[in-house]
């Protein structure tokens, strides 16, 4: 019979240990985030990007201090107003000088529900569900949820639950590794509010 000290023990538990989600947003304070303050608040326990009193004049980004490579976010969702458009930023680098971002996205509202996008880089949708299927399982109207799952090359999404992109990124190039932001997306008076952010890195 093979006997394990406490110590070998633990080194084994450790990384069943680390893999446990954690929160990012306290619901309270911006504290390990950075961005344009001006452009968000704290309501309610969500981060609240935009406002319904005057147009968002450009694109907005609250985004995370520290930076993740593989790991699995978890966080709900809902766009208030008009033409509302926001997505979450990951593996994403904060232009210097300069209120845009580069980097992947989880897109929302409008033609580009469940889609991954790639700001500032290719500016172009990578991949994305067939729309008017999931239209079902959209609350327009209230909270949703978005699992963002990265490994490797390769990137997840779940919207509602219900798989919409799974993406092998073809270029070596590109980062496995960033930032985290939300979005408020230029354009008429509305407001994305983000809510329950929690991570497991892998």
């Amino acid at each position: 019979m093979k006997l394990y000290t406490p110590c070998l023990i633990l080194v084994a538990l450790t990384p069943w240990l680390a893999a446990k989600p954690v929160s990012i947003f306290d619901g309270k304070t911006f504290g390990g985030w950075e961005g344009p303050l001006d452009s968000f608040r704290i309501e309610d326990g969500a981060i609240v990007g935009g406002n319904l009193k005057i147009r968002i004049p450009k694109n907005q980004f609250l985004s995370t201090k520290k930076r993740y490579g593989d790991f699995e976010l978890r966080l709900k969702f809902k766009l208030v107003g008009e033409g509302a458009n926001a997505g979450v930023q990951f593996r994403t680098e904060r232009i210097p000088d300069h209120h845009e971002v580069i980097g992947y996205q989880a897109d929302m509202g409008g033609r580009y529900w469940g889609a991954l996008y790639d700001e500032s880089r290719r500016r172009a949708t990578l991949q994305g569900p067939d729309l008017e299927k999931l239209k079902q399982y959209i609350n327009f109207d209230g909270w949703n949820t978005y699992v963002i799952r990265c490994e490797g090359r390769r990137v997840q999404l779940w919207l509602n639950g219900h798989k919409t992109v799974d993406w092998n990124e073809p270029i070596d190039e590109i980062p496995g590794e960033g930032v985290i932001a939300v979005q408020i997306h230029s354009g008429p008076p509305t407001e994305a509010w983000y809510k329950d952010i929690t991570i497991e890195e892998l």
